[in-house]
């Protein structure tokens, strides 16, 4: 008999993965399927609910293709997912009444701006964590339910469902039997109270959120439901772990301890700094860094982080190939930027989303300076390239900053930061972005740790792994 194994989904911003990982939690199975993004007005990113939902279905039956294993064979599955990204939908049929509004879109900016300006800036960073930012998901839901009147009684009355992506499929996944999420996705809305681990009713009075919309919070590591066999691939499985994705990153590369630091190069880029158990104080300038859930496990207490998000990175690079044309592969930048001796004071800043940490400019816009006639396609490689790199220093420093007073006020708070996502892969970015910093960047031999965190998460929750120390034995550096 095939042993059981454990499915790691990972819907992302452009793409759902899948990987299937056996009893020593080694990936033996692995698909993917891209996933559209829509831009219908200027800021605007929309995604098709149903379009992720079906990704799942057929991306999961690829890699169990792969792996030469049955549905039957799964122990458990794990979800990760793009965070903020925002889904509301009918409970009696399951129907999405607007498009999923993505992470990236910048419509509810002026509501935002409303909000600041009338003095709650602090209130929502003392509460929530966050900056009053329309990344997150809390504005979004506002904006769906004030532009349509009948949606908002709807709302109230508890026919209508709010979640982010987790959410979405879990309940696709159980056949609406469950609707929940976990404390890490919860603390990405701008309504969830950081100090009780629970949804905040003056958050939810505050952006006018009906709190019939919300799901349960659950720990990221437990059994929620099982599957309905009739939704997917015929079987029951318990549904063990939902994680943002960026969290999954965190516990993946095993930074289980206060202190240790994760980027994640992706769409955008992610710092995440392990703070502990213990709610980490406000950074000394407001808004700079946001805190946040790092991972829960069930009968354990939250664990907190510091993240400081960088808006757009891997999507500059993107728009280096699809908008603009001057690159065939994302691969091909590494290359160009090694061809220079320097990058002839040509610079460039990577808020084609905004500014994230620590500016948070919601207006801002990319940037491109010191052009000649002598500047190439190299030049602009390489400056896209930096631009990762100085961003991310950019949050590192800030991090040092806050943190080290906290420690003893004795050195740096990183001094070591663990990459993974798909820049990750790039030598000379990497080797830069080392130079920067001025500390070890460690490049583990699996760069898709989203995924993996998620399987680890529910691996634990159903027996399959043992313990966190065994995990992180598993993490094996790049030769």
């Amino acid at each position: 008999m095939p042993e059981r194994v454990v499915v790691a989904v990972d819907q992302g911003t452009t793409a759902t993965t899948v990987i299937v990982l056996d009893q020593e939690a080694r990936v033996v199975g692995r698909a993917q399927t891209e996933i559209r993004v829509s831009y219908p007005r200027p800021g605007w990113v929309e995604q098709d609910p149903e379009e992720l939902w079906r990704s799942v279905l057929d991306t999961v039956g690829a890699a169990l293709a792969a792996a030469g294993r049955r549905p039957a064979d799964v122990a458990a599955l794990g979800i990760t997912n793009q965070r903020e990204t925002t889904v509301l939908w009918e409970r009696r049929t399951s129907a999405p009444v607007h498009p999923a509004i993505v992470w990236q879109d910048r419509r509810t900016a002026a509501t935002c701006e409303k909000l600041a300006a009338a003095g709650h800036g602090p209130e929502v960073a003392e509460r929530t964590g966050l900056v009053l930012d329309p990344y997150f998901s809390g504005t979004k839901i506002g904006w769906l339910l004030a532009g349509d009147p009948e949606l908002r009684r709807r709302a109230g009355r508890g026919e209508l469902a709010f979640g982010t992506v987790d959410s979405w499929l879990i309940w696709r996944l159980t056949g609406g039997r469950a609707h929940v999420t976990d404390v890490t996705n919860a603390s990405r809305t701008m309504l969830f109270d950081l100090a009780t681990a629970s949804w905040s009713a003056p958050m939810a009075e505050l952006l006018e959120v009906p709190a019939e919309l919300l799901p349960a919070i659950r720990p990221s590591s437990q059994v929620y439901a099982e599957t309905d066999p009739a939704a997917f691939l015929g079987v029951a499985v318990p549904i063990a772990a939902a994680v943002g994705d960026q969290q999954a990153a965190l516990f993946a590369q095993a930074c289980f301890a206060p202190g240790q630091a994760k980027n994640t190069y992706g769409t955008g880029s992610f710092v995440l700094l392990n703070t502990g158990a213990e709610l980490p104080a406000p950074p000394a300038v407001p808004g700079a860094l946001l805190r946040t859930v790092a991972f829960q496990l069930a009968g354990e207490p939250v664990h907190y982080a510091l993240e400081g998000a960088v808006l757009s990175t891997g999507s500059a690079v993107q728009w280096l190939r699809d908008g603009l044309g001057v690159i065939r592969s994302a691969a091909e930048t590494a290359e160009l930027a090694a061809s220079l001796a320097g990058n002839d004071g040509v610079y460039f800043v990577p808020a084609l989303a905004g500014l994230g940490a620590p500016h948070w400019d919601a207006r801002a816009r990319g940037t491109l300076v010191g052009l000649t006639r002598g500047t190439t396609r190299a030049h602009l490689a390489r400056a896209v390239l930096e631009s990762i790199a100085y961003r991310t220093r950019d949050v590192v420093e800030t991090m040092n900053a806050a943190v080290a007073p906290v420690a003893g006020g004795a050195g740096a708070a990183v001094t070591e930061l663990r990459a993974d996502g798909g820049a990750a892969a790039n030598g000379w970015l990497m080797q830069f972005q080392a130079d920067m910093l001025g500390v070890e960047v460690d490049v583990p031999d699996n760069l898709e740790t989203t995924a993996l965190g998620s399987g680890y998460l529910a691996g634990l929750a159903t027996g399959v792994y043992g313990d966190r120390a065994a995990l992180a034995e598993l993490r094996r550096g790049r030769v």
